[in-house]
């Protein structure tokens, strides 16, 4: 089945090559392609779409707007931002807004696919310098004082920031995946959360009020 996108895009030349990469590329349908936010919002059959390719920087409403509404209208829709900018502030509203994904627009077709993918498989695909400014964002903050998170669980929130799944958690902290899971739900029910994004943003924003 192929995975439906849309694109919100003002770049003529990045829309154009995003449009043209999709509806050429084996397992991928592009389904809509906006210029403005409000556009978007006005046509964009939210239940007939899997990803939606949202930049930040849009005339009028702006992509991060844009995205907080989408996912008023469908909770279980895909957004990943494909944008210039690199501002911790920037990704972490995004975040807050529902995307689960964050692309920078230097990354090559390929790659974009590829995070298309991995998005619709269920991770949270981040280009490496912005996966690099989210963990060091989460570094700065003292972990005992994080709500009440212990320290392994504190390195699990931030493996989920850098968009890791489960199996790569566990490979990656030596543990298993049962044991990742045990301490995800330890971590949801101390945050009062239901979701990796959730998780991800309650913690940030726990940072930035200290």
């Amino acid at each position: 089945m192929k995975i439906k996108v849309a694109i919100v895009e003002d770049d003529q030349i990045i829309r154009d090559g995003l449009e043209y990469i999709l509806k050429n590329s084996k397992g991928f349908d592009c389904i809509g392609v906006f210029v403005t936010a409000e556009e978007a919002l006005n046509n964009l059959d939210v239940e007939n779409v899997d990803v939606v390719l949202m930049d930040i920087n849009l005339p009028g409403m702006n992509g991060i707007e844009c995205a907080r509404i989408l996912k008023q209208k469908r909770e279980n829709i895909d957004i990943m931002m494909l944008t210039i900018h690199e501002e911790p502030d920037k990704i972490f509203q995004s975040l807050m807004a529902g995307a689960t994904g964050y692309i920078l627009k230097n990354t090559s077709m390929k790659e974009i696919l590829r995070s298309i993918k991995e998005l619709k498989q269920g991770g949270s695909p981040m280009s490496s310098q912005i996966a690099r400014k989210v963990i060091q964002a989460f570094q700065i903050a003292p972990v005992e004082k994080t709500n009440n998170l212990s320290e392994r669980e504190y390195e699990i929130v931030c493996e989920l920031a850098n968009g890791l799944t489960y199996d790569e958690i566990a490979e990656k902290l030596f543990i298993s995946v049962e044991t990742v899971r045990y301490h995800i739900k330890n971590i949801y029910s101390k945050l009062q959360v239901h979701s990796r994004t959730e998780a991800v943003m309650k913690v940030f924003q726990s940072w930035r009020n200290k």
